[in-house]
């Protein structure tokens, strides 16, 4: 197997993946799996989605990269759809979740010295967030496991506020908050949701202080809730959205969309990247907005989640407790002393491609574009594990 070769820093199994076409995957000896799990939110459009293919292909034989010294035509095109379709008045491109994080984070804490000098650099975050595997988006990261000792020292100016207190934000947010980050549904936390009417009030008593408000869409954004982004349906209109995993299908990408306040706080040197924004991934990413925007496509993305929770509730699994989620980003607490990774493993080994989160949740977001086959054939695998 790869992990005996490459350092095993994901724990993997013991299973080497050939091929997949749509949400199926094959491994090296021919077994099939149908993916409810789409490289955690990453495939958003399954595997060998033809146009998506065919557009890298084509951007491969034309200009793969260029240094950010100048720009490229995909790219200007991609930037000014993007933002067409968002609202945003400006994007910076990265190329992964933790960079897009780590660019909010700067942003917000320039935003912060420019809006009250050094004493406005604190960034608060929820408990139970997840925002990424760098120094500063580990810190802000709201869970304990992600901070052990051997880390330390983190980086100082986090404060988390348990999400969904009406309490909390009432004294939380003073002179020396430069920004609120909301991760729009806690997928790494446990598929947790965030209440619209607390998120606007938390937003507001941010912006009273003087802060911006920022939100985490890595993995909510693109279409994972049936949504082009998540926090429009949540209604607190953040001044600066991160994003990166299905953004362009499967080609590495991230990065933040900025407007109002944000807007104009970087200056050039203030952050860069030498592949971010380049061609190929630009190519990418207008294939995935494309079919987002099609008619009916994020409709028929809640109209799948709602299927698959019904489906899972009906079966009244002895093994299933709290089931949550948003479009296709499910989550199944798994009750004790049954385990979340050991569900898991009974899973691909039955031929379905799941994860965990939290503390005991199994973690399900298939493609966008999963057929409805696709989808019952996985329930049918899933309900064999869960209601043994």
């Amino acid at each position: 197997m790869g992990s005996k070769k490459v350092v095993n820093n994901y724990g993997s199994f013991d299973v080497t993946f050939v091929k997949g076409k749509g949400s199926t995957c094959w491994d090296i000896n021919g077994k099939k799996y149908i993916d409810f799990l789409a490289g955690i939110a990453v495939n958003c459009l399954g595997h060998n989605f033809k146009p998506l293919v065919k557009a890298v292909s084509k951007q491969a034989k034309k200009q793969i990269h260029i240094c950010n010294y100048f720009v490229s035509d995909v790219g200007v095109q991609f930037a000014e759809e993007l933002l067409k379709a968002t609202g945003f008045s400006g994007v910076y491109f990265g190329n992964s979740g933790g960079e897009g994080n780590e660019a909010a984070i700067k942003l917000a804490r320039k935003y912060g010295f420019l809006n009250g000098g050094a004493k406005r650099h604190v960034i608060y975050t929820l408990e139970s967030s997840f925002h990424g595997r760098t120094m500063a988006t580990l810190t802000a990261t709201g869970q304990d496991k992600f901070h052990p000792d051997y880390f330390a020292p983190y980086v100082s100016g986090f404060k988390t506020i348990k999400p969904n207190d009406w309490e909390a934000i009432k004294t939380a947010f003073d002179d020396t908050t430069a920004a609120l980050l909301i991760e729009c549904v806690q997928g790494e936390g446990g598929v947790n949701l965030i209440d619209p009417e607390w998120a606007k009030a938390a937003a507001k008593a941010a912006r009273d202080a003087g802060a911006i408000v920022m939100a985490d869409e890595v993995q909510t954004g693109f279409g994972r809730t049936g949504a082009l982004l998540a926090s429009d349906e949540l209604g607190f209109e953040p001044e600066v959205v991160s994003f990166a995993k299905g953004v362009a299908g499967g080609i590495p990408m991230g990065g933040i969309l900025f407007r109002g306040k944000a807007a104009g706080v970087f200056k050039a040197g203030d952050h860069q990247s030498t592949f971010a924004g380049n061609p190929l991934a630009c190519a990418a990413g207008l294939v995935v907005l494309h079919e987002l925007q099609k008619p009916g496509f994020l409709d028929s993305v809640k109209e799948k989640g709602e299927y698959i929770r019904k489906e899972i509730a009906s079966w009244n699994s002895p093994v299933a407790g709290e089931i949550r989620g948003k479009g296709l980003m499910i989550g199944v607490d798994i009750v004790q002393p049954n385990s979340a990774l050991e569900i898991e493993k009974e899973l691909l080994n039955a031929g379905l491609l799941t994860s965990t989160a939290g503390a005991n949740t199994l973690r399900m977001v298939p493609p966008l574009n999963i057929s409805y086959k696709e989808i019952d054939e996985g329930l049918k695998i899933l309900k064999s594990v869960l209601c043994r």
